[in-house]
């Protein structure tokens, strides 16, 4: 079987040869580091490592060539840089301060959506759905994809995450509050946006995954409360994966972190079926297989502490998961990119104990 078959039986409860050898990615600095412990200096992309690692990962997934969300980008422009932090403006048009050493997060200064002046502009040249630059060649890669064995991934990308990104969290929720009607607004726009890329774009049963990211939760919880989850977002999610269920598109992966758990059944009810990556600090993937059953499929949930602890925690984090991937629908790999804590050794030992773990 290949990559592409191992999954979706996987996913629709069969048993395939054995479990996708999946993983996530990488840390710049990890990779780095690696560089001085064995990793050839030659590898240093995600979809390198995963080539000379022997890896189905998500590096080699076939994205299908559209642009969902802004497009075009803005320009990322670097305003100031002094050796030590740079000033610069991101793709999503916020202005951020970010130091050069090390992967950190960038500080946000001042987030490109401030009003619906704003909106007004970025909707009309950013946000065009009929734009022609959206669309690549499809046909091109579905062939490379069929001709490859790995699976084809829809972007459908996000309707809460998005627009947290471009106006800021606080700001956001704020307008939630206050300007209800204009975040709907937006979000509406989001989903035709969405539905008019499906619809010039993906033909009928060769697209193997819609693929969103809704980073929404952080380790306590959402960030939005369930009941108005329930409001805002699952009548507009179950608008486009009905639409993309029309297309053959039945697994629907949902990139979130933090603890998600209250908000599974609105993504459920929703259509949303794939829970990832899992975070193993803040998620109890066996609570979830428990409550929800096989209605819900999981993947990710290797606990990454565990790498950085060594050999015996990365056994029993193997055992620990040995249960869950018998019960099905369930594909294991670290809970998120490989931090710079892990070493090569680890990294390589973990991988060399998962292969027992993928032929359950």
């Amino acid at each position: 079987m290949n990559t592409r078959q191992r999954i979706a039986a996987v996913f629709s409860g069969r048993k395939p040869d054995r479990l996708p050898n999946v993983e996530f990615g990488y840390w710049d600095e990890t990779l780095r580091l690696w560089h001085t412990q064995g990793l050839p200096a030659e590898i240093h992309t995600d979809a390198a490592v995963e080539r000379y690692l022997d890896l189905e990962g998500l590096a080699s997934f076939h994205q299908l060539p559209v642009s969902n969300g802004l497009f075009p980008p803005f320009e990322e422009t670097v305003l100031s840089d002094d050796g030590s932090r740079r000033i610069f403006q991101d793709a999503e048009g916020n202005l951020c301060e970010t130091l050069l050493a090390g992967s950190t997060m960038p500080r946000y200064i001042k987030f490109g959506l401030q009003d619906r002046a704003d909106w007004i502009r970025r909707k009309r040249e950013r946000l065009d759905m009929q734009h022609p630059g959206r669309i690549g060649d499809v046909g091109a890669t579905l062939h490379t994809a069929q001709n490859s064995g790995r699976p084809t991934i829809f972007h459908a990308g996000s309707l809460y995450g998005w627009l947290r990104n471009w106006m800021g969290l606080e700001a956001f929720s704020y307008a939630l509050m206050e300007d209800r009607p204009w975040i709907e607004e937006m979000m509406d726009h989001l989903v035709e946006l969405t539905l008019a890329v499906l619809r010039r774009a993906v033909p009928v049963n060769r697209v193997d995954l819609g693929w969103w990211w809704e980073d929404m939760c952080y380790n306590r919880g959402p960030l939005m409360s369930p009941r108005l989850f329930g409001e805002l977002l699952v009548p507009r999610y179950r608008v486009i994966t009905a639409e993309m269920k029309r297309l053959g598109i039945t697994t629907q992966v949902l990139d979130c972190d933090g603890r998600i758990d209250a908000l599974v059944p609105g993504w459920l009810e929703a259509g949303i079926n794939c829970m990832f990556p899992l975070e193993a600090a803040h998620t109890d993937a066996y609570r979830l297989r428990d409550e929800f059953g096989d209605d819900l499929l999981l993947l990710g949930g290797v606990d990454k502490l565990a790498l950085i602890q060594g050999k015996a925690a990365i056994d029993r984090e193997i055992d620990r998961l040995g249960l869950l991937v018998e019960r099905g629908r369930f594909i294991p790999c670290l809970d998120h990119r490989v931090p710079a804590d892990v070493t090569f050794e680890n990294y390589l030992y973990y991988l060399e104990k998962k292969k027992a773990l993928l032929l359950r």
